[in-house]
């Protein structure tokens, strides 16, 4: 007996055509499947990453890749599927500044709307004093305070970050900050 494609897919996949409607018992218009009802939930993005420090230096990346190409941010990225986000962190630090990391704890959670994304910081130091340049990254560099490239830095959640780090700094305990009173991450 040959099994046809359709056969193949898991039992929760489409198997007709897609289009967007209102569902039964829903509010909002989402991709169903016109032959199985099958629901294609499309969710938030989580990113996560890490303010990372080193001999009161903190670690920086400019980034190779758009959006904002040659701006200055965070080792940070999206979490992969079965990934927790503290192990999604530490990859990313590895990915984009050849970095091993120790994570403290959270620093900040940020919700960015116009791009469907909610952001998870740690707060975090290097575990060893090695890092480079990772295939995303243009450059890697430790800054004091007094020395971030302010004017270039990637995005207004990085800006945060910095500024709850620096808040935290001589905290042992704190609870993790959420975006500046108004703020949206909009530029």
């Amino acid at each position: 007996m040959s099994r046809q494609p359709s056969d193949m897919l898991p039992a929760e996949s489409p198997r007709g055509p897609i289009n967007s409607r209102i569902p039964d018992g829903d509010n909002r218009p989402r991709l169903v499947c016109d032959e199985c009802g099958f629901i294609h939930y499309e969710n938030p993005k989580i990113v996560v990453g890490a303010v990372c420090l080193h001999e009161d230096k903190l670690l920086l990346c400019r980034r190779a890749i758009h959006p904002r190409r040659g701006y200055w941010t965070l080792p940070a990225g999206y979490l992969e599927l079965n990934e927790s986000t503290e192990a999604g962190a530490a990859r990313e630090a590895r990915e984009e500044a050849l970095a091993e990391i120790a994570i403290d704890r959270l620093l900040a959670v940020y919700s960015i709307p116009r791009i469907s994304q909610v952001q998870l910081i740690y707060r975090a130091r290097l575990a060893r004093p090695d890092f480079g340049v990772g295939e995303e990254s243009l450059e890697v560099a430790l800054f004091g305070w007094d020395d971030i490239p302010w004017d270039d830095i990637a995005f207004p959640s990085v800006h945060w970050a910095l500024a709850h780090y620096r808040e935290t700094a001589h905290l042992a305990d704190f609870p993790p900050f959420g975006n500046p009173p108004g703020a949206t991450g909009n530029y």
